[in-house]
C-alpha cells in the first residue's frame, strides 16, 4: 500500500562554529539555487515514478487510475539542499546534486561522495525505514560506505531515465611518493614544518595548515614550492623564484604559526584546516583522548585542496595497548560518521589482527544529536569525543 509522497524543503541545521563559510544572502544566484532546486525535485519526480512504476518514460499521471502517478504528481516541489528529496510510504527517496557549489550553505566543496551524512540524517528525521540514494557521481564510494551502516541504503546510478544499482567500489590503492620528493622532507623539516605524505603527495603543515608542497618540474625535477594553497604557491615563485631557501620556508612558518594559537584573533591562517588544527592538538597532547601515542595519516580517499572542509584521520595506541583510528573533524559535517567508517576500512586493511577502536573527535560546541543518531545506525560501533 502506498502512502502519502511529497517532496520537501530541507536545510542543514544552523551552527555556532565560526569554522564554516556564512549563508550567502539573497539575490541573482539564490534565485539561481532556487530554479535548480526545483528542477531537481521534478527529476526526482520522475525517476522515483519511473522506477516503483516500472514503466520508464511515461509521465506519472498519465494513466486513470495509476494511484503512484497520482501521488506523484501532486507532490510540493520545494527541494533538499544540495538536491531534492520525496517520501514514498516509510522509504526515503534523495537525489544528490553533482553540480556541486550552486546550492548556498554547503560545505565548500562537497561533492556527492560526501552527502550520505546528510542524506541519512534527513530519512532517520522523516521516520523512515529504509534509504534510496540517486547519485550520477562516486556512486562506488557511496556504495561502499553505505554498507557500513545497519540502515538499509540502496545507492542508485541515474542513466537517463533508468536507476541502475551501484556497487561498492574498493578504497583506492595506496600511493607511494617518488624517492626525489621524499628526500625533501629534510628541507620541510628544517624550515620548522612538519613533513606529511598523503596518497602519495610530500607537504609541510605548520599546526594543520599546509604551507610548502613538492611538485615535479619538466625541467627541474621535484622542488618544494611554498606557499598556502596552489594560488599561494604561485606567487611566492613570482617573488622569489623557483628554489626556496629554508629561511624563506622559516619565515612563513613563523608568520601561520603565530595565528593558529589558543585566543589568537580571527585570520584566514586560523579559519583555514580547523580540523587539522584540531588533529594537531591532539597529536601534541595524545593523553587528552586517553592514548599513549598518536600520529597523523593518510585519509581514507585524497583531498583535492587545501581550503576544503574534510575530516582527517590520525592512528594511535591507546593506554590498553589496542590500535585506535581517530578522525578529527570541525564545523557542522553530517558526513563525519560515514568518513569515519571509511577511515576504519581503510586502516582495518592495513592493521593486524584490525582496528579496536574508532573516535570522532569534534569541538564540543560543534557535536550534534543527529551526529549521536547517525553512529548508532552502524554495525560496527565508534565513539564520538568532545574536547574544548
Amino acid at each position: 500500500m502506498l502512502g502519502t509522497v511529497g517532496v520537501v524543503a530541507d536545510h542543514e541545521p544552523s551552527t555556532p562554529s565560526t569554522d564554516r563559510p556564512p549563508i550567502a544572502s539573497a539575490g541573482p544566484e539564490a534565485d539561481g539555487d532556487a530554479r535548480r532546486s526545483q528542477l531537481l525535485a521534478v527529476k526526482l519526480r520522475a525517476l522515483v515514478g519511473d522506477h516503483l512504476s516500472g514503466r520508464p518514460g511515461d509521465r506519472p499521471g498519465d494513466r486513470p487510475g495509476d494511484r503512484l502517478g497520482d501521488l506523484l504528481s501532486s507532490a510540493q516541489l520545494p527541494g533538499f539542499a544540495p538536491g531534492a528529496a520525496t517520501m514514498v510510504d516509510r522509504q526515503a527517496w534523495v537525489l544528490l546534486d553533482h553540480q556541486t557549489g550552486t546550492q548556498t550553505g554547503q560545505r565548500s566543496g562537497q561533492r556527492p561522495g560526501q552527502r550520505l551524512g546528510s542524506a541519512l540524517a534527513w530519512a532517520i528525521r522523516r521516520d523512515a525505514t529504509e534509504l534510496h540514494l540517486i547519485t550520477e557521481a562516486d556512486g562506488g564510494q557511496l556504495a561502499r560506505r553505505a554498507a557500513e551502516f545497519a540502515f538499509p541504503v540502496t545507492v542508485w546510478l541515474a542513466d537517463g531515465r533508468r536507476l541502475l544499482p551501484a556497487g561498492a567500489e574498493p578504497l583506492p590503492e595506496p600511493a607511494t611518493a617518488p624517492a626525489g620528493h621524499l628526500a625533501l622532507r629534510e628541507l620541510i623539516a628544517a624550515g620548522g614544518a612538519t613533513p606529511l605524505v598523503e596518497h602519495g603527495v610530500v607537504s609541510g603543515e605548520v599546526r594543520g595548515l599546509e604551507v610548502c608542497r613538492v611538485v615535479d618540474d619538466a625541467e627541474e625535477g621535484p622542488r618544494l614550492e611554498i606557499g598556502v594553497g596552489v594560488h599561494d604557491r604561485e606567487a611566492f615563485q613570482m617573488l622569489h623564484g623557483h628554489t626556496p631557501t629554508v629561511e624563506s620556508l622559516s619565515r612563513v612558518v613563523d608568520a601561520v604559526r603565530e595565528h593558529r594559537v589558543p585566543g589568537a584573533a580571527r585570520h584566514p591562517f586560523n579559519r583555514m584546516a580547523a580540523e587539522r588544527l584540531l588533529r594537531w592538538r591532539v597529536e601534541d597532547d595524545p593523553s587528552r583522548l586517553g592514548l599513549r601515542t598518536l600520529t597523523a595519516a593518510e585519509p581514507p580517499v585524497p583531498r583535492t585542496s587545501v581550503i576544503e572542509a574534510v575530516p582527517c584521520v590520525a592512528r594511535g595506541i591507546d593506554r590498553d595497548g589496542r590500535d585506535v583510528v581517530v578522525v578529527c573533524s570541525s564545523g557542522v559535517d553530517l558526513d563525519v560518521v560515514p568518513y569515519a567508517a571509511d577511515a576504519r576500512l581503510a586502516a582495518g586493511e592495513v592493521a593486524d589482527p584490525g582496528v579496536a577502536r574508532t573516535l570522532v573527535v569534534t569541538p564540543a560546541r560543534d557535536r550534534l544529536a543527529v551526529t549521536t543518531e547517525l553512529a548508532a545506525l552502524l554495525v560496527q560501533s565508534l565513539e564520538l569525543v568532545s574536547i574544548d
